[in-house]
């Protein structure tokens, strides 16, 4: 199907290339991809996207080869959106950009790595994930001669701009040109969705694997029950961690299914007919059902009392956030520590401790877990080669 005949295909209220609001920097258009096509492959490429493989979900690296990964559950929210805007005819490409962009900030060791990281960096602004994938698409990817950044369309920026709830999102001036008075289209609004898709149920996954979350305690969600018992019935034979995989399967699709049919009839109530109705509603359109949002946030409320306070998750979050801040405060104390980088040749520029420290900032959240636990060991280590 050629790009024309595709584009074609879309609903009236997705958003299409050719409505595109632009690049920050002009270029001429691809002969044979769309300009979402394009922001999708150069986040693809870029270096940011290639050390997710080594950063926390919620299992460091290397407690196990077969837990998530920021690489593996971008990827996981990426398919998600993108099955949820072919079934309503929203642009995929825009959709899987946003999915696959919405981590490139996140700091090694998960949350608990950007909670050390914010906490140290409260003097100086704060630190928040989703702005630094902001700042990585924007700024500190380094592959282009003729700009900083990616130079993504407008409407993939905005997507990682607003990867959070309305009530969520900062009303910082330096976001102004997002207008966070507007919705998001339809597919950054999905690329949310499919965010929490992913991780309640792929971390219910890691948590059963890990042996931290049991069948027992499972069968108290209401969601995971429902679709268990279902199983049970079907196959009485099957073994437990298959119907436990069968089951977060089946979650993940009626999830998906909720939130179509919940997402057309706000279409349909709200009477949207175009991107600009979309924009301008007085409240995201993408979203489950009642029934269903009360049933996923019992899940989640579930893996917080069961999962991430679980001892064996706080303790490494512990140690983690205590490498996070003692790695910032020595790079603080004595820049010339820092290894010969763009972060030190930023250095000389930064005129005064918030400047000197958003570099810093920058260079630590651009760590890999092991990056980071090995330049924790060259610094705090006396016997270990520096």
């Amino acid at each position: 199907m050629s790009l024309p005949d595709y584009e074609d295909t879309l609903a009236p209220y997705a958003c299409h290339s050719a409505q595109s609001r632009g690049r920050r920097y002009v270029e001429a258009a691809a002969q044979n991809r769309s300009v979402f096509q394009r922001d999708r492959d150069r986040i693809i490429h870029c270096t940011g996207f290639r050390r997710l493989e080594y950063k926390t979900q919620v299992f460091v690296n290397h407690e196990g080869d077969h837990y998530r990964t920021r690489l593996t559950h971008s990827i996981e929210v990426a398919q998600i959106a993108r099955s949820i805007c072919r079934a309503m005819h929203l642009h995929e490409d825009l959709a899987e950009g946003v999915a696959l962009a919405h981590d490139l900030g996140h700091t090694p060791f998960g949350h608990s790595g950007q909670d050390a990281l914010d906490e140290v960096m409260k003097p100086y602004g704060g630190f928040e994930h989703n702005r630094q994938s902001l700042r990585v698409v924007e700024k500190l990817e380094r592959r282009y001669a003729a700009f900083n950044g990616l130079n993504l369309s407008y409407e993939m920026r905005e997507g990682i701009a607003k990867h959070a709830s309305p009530h969520d999102l900062p009303k910082n001036a330096d976001l102004a040109e997002y207008h966070l008075d507007e919705q998001a289209t339809l597919e950054a609004q999905m690329g949310n969705l499919a965010d929490e898709i992913a991780y309640n149920n792929h971390d219910v996954d890691d948590g059963f694997r890990a042996g931290i979350l049991n069948l027992e305690n499972l069968r108290e969600v209401p969601l995971f029950s429902m679709h268990y018992e279902q199983i049970s019935a079907e196959l009485p034979d099957i073994p437990t961690h298959m119907a436990v995989q069968e089951t977060i399967r089946r979650m993940i699709n009626f999830l998906i299914l909720d939130a179509i049919e919940e997402t057309t009839a706000r279409i349909t109530e709200h009477r949207i007919q175009n991107l600009d109705d979309v924009r301008h509603c007085a409240t995201p359109l993408v979203a489950f059902s009642k029934e269903t949002r009360q049933m996923n946030a019992e899940l989640k409320r579930f893996l917080f009392r069961n999962m991430y306070h679980h001892y064996r998750v706080v303790r490494m979050a512990s140690k983690a956030g205590r490498v996070i801040q003692e790695l910032f405060i020595a790079y603080m104390d004595n820049p010339a520590m820092l290894p010969p980088s763009t972060a030190t040749a930023r250095l000389k520029h930064a005129e005064n401790d918030t400047k000197k420290a958003r570099v810093i900032a920058d260079y630590i959240a651009g760590m890999t877990d092991r990056y980071a636990l090995d330049e924790h060991n060259r610094l705090f280590d006396v016997y270990a080669r520096t």
